[in-house]
């Protein structure tokens, strides 16, 4: 790769050494020059505005409003090294973009407070490759090898918002005066030009509020994840459509089916797919997915697809592998089933958010003390936390760009807070029954049961954006039967 690059990485406005890959000599003048001709202009013009745009200028308005007087950064992060000189597929912060609505890689978003008040946002891009210094060809991040960027007129025409070389942000940004808040943790070399001018506490402020920003969604990011949730349901019903293939393979068929369709309805998987067969059902986070799948047990998938906006979906279904379910199965899984619907049914706008949780675990409880795994009553059993042997998790959390978003909200703006039209949460009970566990029946023993769906919060009540999937158990069947036919 290019040796010239600045304290950011980026390719610098002088000659470019060859890229290093052991075939060809050093680049001859005469190539050199011919490399810098004969190119025609692609400058696009007239671009009309991304969709999220008035949105992202709302939350900057917003943003702006809550830090008056300071200067605010917010990254997009760098490019991750995988192995050697290949690279992890790149993924702006979250924070950026819910800011801008842009995605691209080594960008720096700068609120500058002016003198009357307010600020001026401007987005620091990379800008097309350069064509006179070689880097668009010599460089590893050239437009040869990685494809055409946007310039800067064309940033600014499709995020609403001036742009400026993101070459010189470092630079600006070292000379700028007055307080200063940045995002950590995304672009190292941005920090290190802040390094005088910023302190933890105040950055970690700027943090919280950049989630609780997110705990509200609005109509735009609400249309978005029922795209998620849309393509979700249709991962769901290839995967449904090839558990014969699944079974004559492993867990990684499954996976591979739910990962086609993310990428080619979406940009991607919103998080690593638990795809759980058997045993494997009771390991909350199975993401090594390369188990068997056998007819007569469950296949817990939990996966959703992320949009190319970013939104992503967070859906579970358990479904019987045969497609039938055995009565132990079902009586577990209407057990479940039977306590997600409690805690939809307290997903409203007043509500507390704890509410939903507390609804699902009472009738898991319940559950438990009348099978005789737990002695109750149930108050003494919720009061001491004793079904959480069996049901382990949280019962939910908010989504949105993030699967777990808002994470850095303050507990009394997200865990204690007053649910209110607009905030998306999964509700995602489960009982989860591990194969070594002598304190149940042995026909219980490696049985697991989640269901999951991912709930907005409406004016009147709340709406299920994931209820293209069936849920309750005969549905489930006659479902699964359909699709095979």
């Amino acid at each position: 790769m290019a040796e010239a690059r600045d304290e950011q990485g980026v390719a610098k406005d002088k000659p470019i050494k060859q890229r290093k890959n052991g075939l060809y000599p050093a680049v001859s003048e005469e190539l050199a020059t011919v490399m810098k001709s004969g190119w025609a202009d692609t400058e696009r013009h007239g671009l009309e505005p991304i969709e999220q745009a008035p949105y992202a200028a709302a939350r900057r308005a917003a943003l702006s409003a809550r830090f008056p007087g300071e200067r605010i950064v917010v990254p997009a992060g760098r490019l991750r090294t995988r192995s050697n000189d290949t690279e992890y597929p790149f993924r702006a912060a979250t924070e950026y973009v819910h800011l801008t609505g842009d995605q691209t890689q080594d960008a720096v978003l700068v609120l500058e407070p002016l003198p009357a008040g307010g600020h001026q946002a401007t987005a620091y891009l990379l800008p097309r490759s350069d064509r006179e210094n070689g880097e668009f060809w010599l460089d590893g991040q050239g437009e040869l090898w990685v494809g055409r960027r946007n310039s800067l007129a064309e940033g600014e025409q499709l995020l609403g918002l001036a742009c400026k070389d993101v070459r010189r942000a470092a630079e600006e940004l070292r000379a700028a005066t007055g307080p200063v808040r940045v995002v950590r943790g995304l672009d190292a070399g941005i920090e290190a030009a802040l390094a005088d001018k910023v302190t933890a506490e105040r950055d970690a402020e700027l943090k919280s509020f950049l989630s609780e920003l997110r705990l509200v969604k609005d109509a735009y990011e609400i249309g978005e994840l029922q795209k998620a949730c849309d393509s979700t349901a249709r991962g769901f019903e290839d995967v449904v459509k090839v558990l014969d293939r699944a079974e004559a393979t492993s867990e990684r068929w499954i996976e591979g089916t739910f990962f086609l369709r993310a990428r080619v309805e979406g940009n991607d998987i919103g998080y690593g797919s638990i795809c759980a067969a058997g045993p494997h059902a009771t390991t909350l986070h199975w993401v090594r997915n390369d188990g068997p799948v056998r007819s007569g047990e469950l296949l817990l998938l939990d996966a959703g697809v992320e949009t190319t906006s970013l939104y992503t979906a967070d859906v579970t279904r358990t479904l019987p592998i045969n497609g039938r379910f055995s009565p132990l199965q079902r009586k577990i899984y209407d057990a479940v089933y039977d306590a997600q619907q409690a805690g939809i049914a307290a997903v409203k706008p007043g509500a507390g958010y704890r509410d939903f949780h507390e609804a699902a675990q009472q009738v898991l409880a319940e559950r438990l003390v009348e099978w005789g795994l737990l002695e109750g009553p149930v108050e003494r059993v919720l009061e001491l936390s004793l079904q959480r042997r069996w049901t382990l998790h949280g019962t939910g959390h908010m989504l949105g760009l993030d699967v777990h978003d808002c994470a850095q909200a303050r507990t009394e703006t997200y865990v204690d807070c007053t649910l209110v039209p607009g905030m998306v949460l999964t509700v995602e009970p489960g009982l989860y029954f591990q194969p070594d566990d002598l304190t149940v029946p042995a026909e219980y023993r490696g049985i697991g049961v989640r269901i999951e769906d991912d709930i907005v919060v409406t004016d009147s009540g709340a709406r299920n954006l994931s209820d293209g999937l069936p849920r309750q158990a005969d549905e489930v069947e006659e479902w699964m039967a359909a699709l095979r036919g």
